[in-house]
């Protein structure tokens, strides 16, 4: 692969009170198979402008069903895929609308639920990056 070229994921933090929107990643998923995440997904072609807020708010629909308004940029990370691709990550916040969570791709989500921001550190299915954007938005909504 072109060593400039990346697959660009976005992650919606999705976020209602003090709890945070998550979905479990079905067993048949290729990267982090089993563990808990942000709903979201690959920047697609016809995104348009405002690619990565457009990308959140899509993937928080197709995946949980959830409706999200406001979305601001919260920080970003390239990462090698388990299958090897590269990746450049883009972590946003976003806005809670409307709607209650459930697993709407079942090849990609096996559940979705609302997480307390304390539980993140609690579960062994919480991959150290995901508690780490949590961490990273909660100090952005604490200005």
């Amino acid at each position: 692969m072109d060593e400039y070229a990346y697959v660009v994921n976005v992650d919606a933090a999705v976020v209602r009170d003090d709890e945070y929107l998550v979905v479990e990643r079905s067993a048949e998923e290729d990267h982090a198979a089993g563990t808990l995440a942000f709903p979201g997904g690959k920047v697609e072609q016809t995104e348009g402008f405002d690619a990565v807020e457009n990308t959140a708010r899509r993937e928080v629909r197709e995946e949980t069903g959830v409706e999200v308004g406001a979305v601001e940029y919260v920080s970003s990370n390239a990462f090698v895929a388990d299958e090897g691709t590269q990746c450049l990550n883009v972590v946003t916040w976003c806005e809670y609308e409307s709607g209650e969570p459930e697993a709407r791709e079942p090849e990609e989500v096996a559940d979705a639920f609302w997480l307390p921001y304390e539980a993140f550190g609690e579960r062994e299915d919480v991959p150290e990056y995901i508690a780490a954007f949590a961490e990273r938005v909660e100090e952005r909504r604490s200005y």
